[in-house]
């Protein structure tokens, strides 16, 4: 059993290496199954408590890959008690330092691929379909998205920082050398026939 085991999460393991480099396919997959799953709600007219509760953890998802790995907060309060004033670069002389998430972007995807599949399986239980008022999930989701978003924004602008790393600028290379220009032919003047030596 442990053997069965063992090689069912081996083979899991080599298909997310496989498709670790095909992000966009991967997030089309994604909406699909997302746009799959509404319909289902939509159709059946129920299951709004598991709607509610996938788009809740897809929420958390979101703003858990929208954060830091380390909270520049925590870093400025640490700083602060070793006077060592705030650890963020402040200008563009400064060290390089690229957005590290706290929520990779490839757990963020396995993670709601996950989720989604088991809100689609919850669809095929009456158990789950537990009688409540849409309108005012709707309504609280909104809510709380509107709100969520707009703290992570002003985290977002007071600590300076952008959930999105393109890279370090790059220069030019000063030391890479020029192939030589050829040396220019100084042009001939023209004979005069007056400065002829006659034969």
């Amino acid at each position: 059993m442990d053997k069965a085991g063992l090689a069912v999460k081996q083979r899991y393991q080599k298909f997310l290496d496989d498709v670790v480099p095909f992000m966009v396919p991967r997030w089309l997959f994604v909406l699909g199954i997302i746009f799959y799953f509404v319909y289902r709600i939509m159709t059946l007219q129920g299951w709004y408590i598991s709607c509610y509760a996938l788009a809740i953890f897809h929420l958390n998802l979101f703003i858990a890959f929208l954060s830091p790995k380390i909270d520049p907060s925590f870093e400025m309060a640490e700083s602060m008690e070793d006077d060592e004033g705030p650890a963020l670069p402040t200008n563009n002389n400064e060290e390089f330092r690229p957005f590290i998430r706290r929520l990779p972007e490839f757990k963020f995807w396995e993670q709601t691929v996950i989720s989604t599949l088991v809100a689609i399986f919850t669809t095929f239980f009456e158990c789950f379909n537990v009688p409540v008022f849409w309108p005012i999930l709707v309504m609280y989701f909104f809510i709380l998205f509107f709100l969520t978003m707009k703290r992570q924004i002003k985290h977002m602008i007071k600590f300076r920082y952008l959930p999105f790393t393109h890279g370090k600028t790059k220069y030019k290379d000063s030391n890479k050398q020029t192939a030589p220009a050829e040396p220019v032919k100084p042009a001939e003047a023209p004979l005069d026939p007056a400065t002829l030596i006659p034969m």
